[in-house]
């Protein structure tokens, strides 16, 4: 039996292969991800777009020794970086970030020209060996900074940034190896270390996408448990969890000792702004006026939507007398709203009762006191 070079223990194109059908198949995950969540989760169709060209760049460095250098090695060089790019811009459009996507892909392929000059005119691995590590590492660091910046500390956000992390590592772990130990000629070479890479690359590739899919379904998640938490026009709480709220609330102050207030706010003659003007005006005003009176409160409040034109406001921490500036604050607000017909709002507050009170005691106080104010002839806040 002749002897002669070690065969490896796994093959180079191979894995560049499977990198490619694994793309694919993620791809194929994201295009029906993004046909069936909802258009608020943006940035789907740029995650499909990236995994997608992954998997052709797959296809087509496999090619390498069957298909001109300028194609498995150039092209396919420029399908890696386009695929990253497409992710990082996709997640940029997911936390909405207002960026362009021609700077900085001009600056990509520019690079790819450069990495081409070594490959066609001057073929030497090294150079192209070097810019493709600066462009991956670029992209990497970048994405996990955006995800490490916007995204929430659910698990999806966070493996994602691992991944990511892992990602870069693995770069930086290619540039070392590249100046210790001999590079080869490309990304089909059998060095050990280019094997290892070529091993880590596909696995790292694969989780990155799994790790958009966990982010999409992190937001759907998300959203789901908003709209089930809080009114679909105006966004203030339901009555059911703003009861819960203010049953929280008022179970901390009975531990602590502490004062809380709610305002039971109606709008007055609203029905007459419907008649008027018409229900789209009416959901108009509502929208507005939840809007105009977010902005008075602090991040501790909270207002919610009992019914047709009525709210309440949670105030913790909030004496009655803090509780009735902060009234008379969105009694003045609301005349100022440029808004289809003027109008104006009654005003009940009531303040909690040391150990005897309830939910339904303290609303009922602050309702009594609202009426009161419409009998007094509307546009007023009422003390309970």
């Amino acid at each position: 039996m002749g002897t002669g070079s070690p065969v490896p223990f796994v093959d180079p194109r191979t894995i560049v292969l499977l990198t490619g059908v694994m793309g694919g198949l993620m791809a194929v995950v994201l295009y029906f991800l993004q046909r069936n969540y909802p258009p608020s989760v943006k940035g789907l169709r740029y995650w499909t777009a990236g995994t997608a060209v992954l998997f052709a760049a797959g296809l087509t460095a496999a090619t390498r020794g069957l298909t001109p250098d300028v194609v498995s090695i150039m092209l396919a060089n420029l399908l890696i970086f386009t695929g990253v790019y497409l992710q990082f811009f996709g997640t940029e459009k997911f936390f909405e970030r207002k960026t362009r996507f021609w700077p900085r892909y001009a600056m990509i392929c520019a690079l790819t020209l450069v990495s081409g000059w070594f490959t066609v005119v001057n073929p030497l691995y090294m150079p192209r060996l070097m810019i493709s590590i600066i462009v991956m590492s670029a992209l990497f660091s970048a994405h996990a900074w955006l995800i490490l910046r916007h995204g929430g500390r659910s698990f999806a956000y966070r493996f994602a940034v691992l991944i990511l992390v892992c990602a870069l590592l693995s770069q930086v772990l290619r540039f070392a190896t590249a100046w210790l130990f001999p590079t080869g000629t490309g990304i089909l070479d059998t060095t050990p270390q280019n094997l290892i890479y070529m091993i880590s690359y596909p696995f790292l590739m694969l989780l990155s996408a799994i790790s958009l899919v966990l982010m999409a379904t992190d937001r759907v998640r998300a959203e789901f448990e908003h709209l089930a938490s809080h009114d679909s026009l105006t966004n203030a709480l339901t009555r059911r969890n703003l009861t819960v709220a203010c049953q929280q609330e008022l179970e901390r102050c009975r531990r602590h000792g502490r004062s809380m207030s709610i305002l039971l706010i109606d709008i007055d003659h609203f029905k007459v702004i419907n008649d008027s003007f018409g229900h789209q005006a009416g959901d108009r005003v509502l929208v507005q006026f939840v809007s105009g009176v977010s902005t008075l409160l602090r991040r501790a409040d909270v207002i919610g939507r009992l019914g047709g034109e009525e709210f309440v406001v949670l105030l913790p921490e909030t004496p009655t007398e803090v509780a009735r500036v902060v009234a008379e604050r969105i009694r003045a607000k609301v005349r100022e709203l440029d808004s289809p017909g003027q109008f104006t709002v009654s005003i009940g507050v009531a303040t909690n009762l040391p150990d005897t009170d309830s939910v339904d005691s303290l609303m009922a106080r602050a309702d009594r006191a609202m009426y009161k104010a419409k009998e007094q002839g509307r546009d007023q806040v009422v003390l309970g």
